[in-house]
């Protein structure tokens, strides 16, 4: 039997929903709803040709503005079916910075939800029209905007898709910047489908696992949880987020999850419960997590909960996907470290002045491997920052930018950042961007932002705050007006008013200072 090549990140689909023997089975599970494979391919097949009929084209950038639904994970698959590359837009994202990524990536349609009109309408006629969406949920009143389950039914299936290739685009995935303006990284169908079978295998995931993904599909990590189990032929629980821990608990025993990724806030939500009162998952073979460092203890008091599991730590970063992971079995002997490169790539440290470093040295870390971005969308400077001549002539490898220690047998460990981006709830925050909200508050004189540690949230926002002479504003205040101008992960845990900030010798604001004040 000839077995077809999967070069594109739609093949999967299309291989899984055409043999008989996964058509019939559930791809996802979203709000106790199972979705069988073969609906999934026949939504996207329709939602495919709809797309083509209002102009998308080969290489065209879509939008995609959802929260984790059946629409969303149509939209992704669509698109790709289409010959475009999605981009998909966190939720919670403010109107502001929609536009600037709709402006940005040139997007030729927006997919969205009616719940998040006031965030996209106020863009009508700048830049976006209501004939560039597509909406499911209740549509807003006073606009003539195409409505999603409509859109399906009445569309014929796509019948030729376009000729892609691998090397084409697939995805734009949006991350926060130093410059405080999100960059759309480029990822290639062969670049994300080459990271997602080294995923597959060093997680040594099967078609019958069931993986629950209560992160946000715009995250990558959450991505590639439906990427993964499309590939298998498994089955997705797909929840919102994990803002009510008891309802994934119970989705988790009802569909006999397999696979638990996570990142430090949920797990660290997921201990002070167990403390409460005692959680027992014993079908769970596999827990991972990213995003942020899992403590040692943490993961060993994980293995109460899920007594059955293989816990991975892992490193990666959205220019790569994934750069390490630490074997299960290793823990005890590698504490601290993220391990190893993913299978089919190299890592490798080197000095200030270019050259390889000693075990046990502190380097930056270059990452080489068919996972490596194209590059940022429409920002060459920082595309040349980040991708560095390689190894083989005319080879371009990834400069993370981190500092690593490896020791002698090649295991990584995590120094510390080049940049002052904040991960925080599995989010990437640039303090650039909550600095120049911050700013637009009135009796704001100064403001410098940071992250600090912390057990729950990965690191910890912390805005340092000068007012204007005679203004009394307290943090609760501040903080109210964050909350209307950011999105939810971006807003400052804490805020700290002070009559002035500390500066270097060339009157910048020393943020080195606040954080060596903070500890």
């Amino acid at each position: 039997m000839t077995i077809p090549s999967q070069r594109l990140l739609q093949d999967a689909l299309l291989a899984r929903a055409t043999d008989p023997a996964f058509a019939d089975k559930p791809v996802v599970v979203i709000e106790g709803q199972p979705y069988r494979y073969a609906e999934l391919l026949d939504s996207t097949q329709r939602l495919a040709g709809a797309l083509v009929t209002r102009g998308v084209a080969r290489g065209d950038r879509v939008a995609i503005y959802m929260d984790n639904s059946w629409p969303c994970v149509v939209s992704i698959f669509a698109v790709l079916l289409a010959g475009g590359v999605f981009l998909l837009i966190n939720p919670q994202t403010k109107s502001e910075k929609l536009g600037f990524i709709l402006d940005d990536s040139g997007a030729r349609l927006l997919l969205t939800d009616g719940h998040l009109a006031q965030e996209f309408v106020p863009l009508f006629g700048h830049g976006l029209s209501p004939a560039q969406l597509v909406s499911s949920g209740k549509l807003p009143d006073g606009h003539d905007i195409a409505a999603f389950d409509v859109v399906i039914h009445a569309a014929a299936p796509l019948a030729v898709p376009p000729a892609t290739i691998p090397l084409d685009l697939a995805a734009l995935i949006y991350t926060s910047g130093s410059t405080g303006t999100p960059k759309g990284v480029m990822q290639t169908h062969q670049s994300m489908v080459f990271a997602r079978d080294s995923l597959i295998e060093y997680l040594r995931l099967a078609a019958h696992d069931n993986i629950l993904c209560a992160l946000p599909l715009a995250f990558d990590y959450g991505l590639y949880q439906l990427l993964m189990t499309v590939q298998l032929g498994a089955t997705l629980v797909l929840e919102r987020s994990f803002t009510y821990p008891a309802q994934v608990f119970a989705r988790m025993a009802e569909f006999g999850v397999t696979v638990f990724p996570g990142v430090p806030t949920i797990f660290a939500m997921l201990l002070s419960a167990h403390r409460r009162e005692p959680l027992h998952f014993p079908g769970v073979t596999r827990v991972t997590n990213t995003a942020a460092a899992l403590a040692d203890d943490a993961a060993t008091r994980l293995r109460e909960i899920f007594p059955h599991a293989l816990i991975y730590k892992m490193y990666g970063l959205t220019e790569c996907k994934r750069v390490s992971y630490l074997a299960p079995e290793l823990a005890q002997s590698k504490p601290g470290s993220v391990g190893k490169a993913i299978p089919g790539t190299e890592v490798y440290l080197l000095s200030v002045d270019g050259q390889p470093t000693a075990p046990g040295e502190t380097g930056t870390l270059y990452v080489r491997g068919p996972h490596v971005m194209r590059g940022y969308w429409n920002r060459p400077e920082l595309s040349a920052r980040m991708l560095k001549p390689g190894p083989l002539p005319g080879e371009m490898v990834l400069c993370t930018q981190d500092q690593f220690r490896m020791d002698a047998e090649g295991f990584l460990y995590f120094v510390g950042r080049s940049d002052d981006i904040i991960k925080t709830r599995g989010e990437k925050v640039s303090p650039v961007e909550v600095e120049n909200a911050m700013h637009t508050i009135d009796g704001i004189r100064e403001v410098a932002v940071v992250g600090i540690d912390d057990e729950l949230l990965g690191q910890a926002i912390r805005a340092y705050v000068v007012l204007e002479s005679g203004v009394a504003l307290s943090g609760g205040q501040i903080r109210a007006q964050c909350i209307k101008r950011l999105e939810n992960f971006m807003v400052p845990q804490q805020i700290v008013l002070c009559a002035d900030l500390p500066r270097t010798a060339t009157g910048k604001v020393s943020k080195k200072a606040l954080l060596e004040q903070t500890a």
